[in-house]
Formats: C-alpha cells, structure tokens, sequence
C-alpha cells in the first residue's frame, strides 16, 4: 500500500494551516518585519536542504513540503503589514511598528478584526 499521497495531503494541510496561524502571531506581535521574515526563510532553506539529502521518501516528502511553507510563509509576512496598512487586518496598538501605521493618516490601518462580528448581510466597514 502506498500512504505517500496521504502523508503529503496531511503534511500540506497542517503546515499551511500553522504558517497562516503563525504569520499572523508573528506579524502581530514582532517589532521588526525583517527579523522574523529572514528566520522563516532560513529556516525554510534549511529544511528544503534536508528534504533533498534525505533517501526516506516519506521523510523527504514532509520535509519539501515544510520548507516550501516555511519560505512563503516569510514572503507573507510582508504581504501581512500591507493588509494591516489597508486595514484588511486588525492592528496591535501596543506594537510600535503598528502604532506608527496607525498613526500615519495615509494608511487605512484599524484594531478591529472584520472577522470576528455578526453577519450583517453587508459588506464589512472599518468601524
């Protein structure tokens, strides 16, 4: 019986369920973008390194997935601070780098999370 399609259909699910929780955390809490941006990446490069010298292929398998995650993972960190600057995701006003996004009228930034309020049956509003 081969169980390779389903170790890489759950190693998929799980790892890209836990980078989006991860970015999120991440992004809300670091005071730097770059720091955490180039642990994902370096972490993501080290595991694809060991994924690709690994001869157990259900190992390499979880491996590759877990560090191609983690690389794009890095790359959404970025693309996380430019959804808070639109305010398409909430801002924490106790991170300095967030406070300064709130603070500058250009952006569109909120602390408010869309996500969590009742169906209205409208679009959603900044409140």
């Amino acid at each position: 019986m081969n169980t390779l399609g389903l170790v890489a259909a759950v190693t998929a699910f799980l790892s890209i369920w836990g980078g989006h929780v991860a970015v999120r955390k991440v992004e809300f809490i670091s005071p730097t973008i770059w720091f955490p941006t180039v642990i994902f990446g370096a972490l993501g490069l080290i595991t694809e390194c060991f994924s690709v010298i690994t001869v157990h292929r259900p190992l390499s398998t979880v491996l590759g997935i877990l560090g191609i995650t983690l690389l794009f993972d890095a790359f959404e960190l970025t693309r996380q601070q430019r959804r808070i600057q639109k305010g398409h995701a909430p801002a924490n006003p106790g991170n300095p780098r967030h406070a300064a996004i709130l603070a500058d009228p250009g952006f569109h930034a909120t602390t408010h999370d869309l996500l969590k309020r009742e169906p209205t049956g409208k679009p959603a509003t900044n409140y």
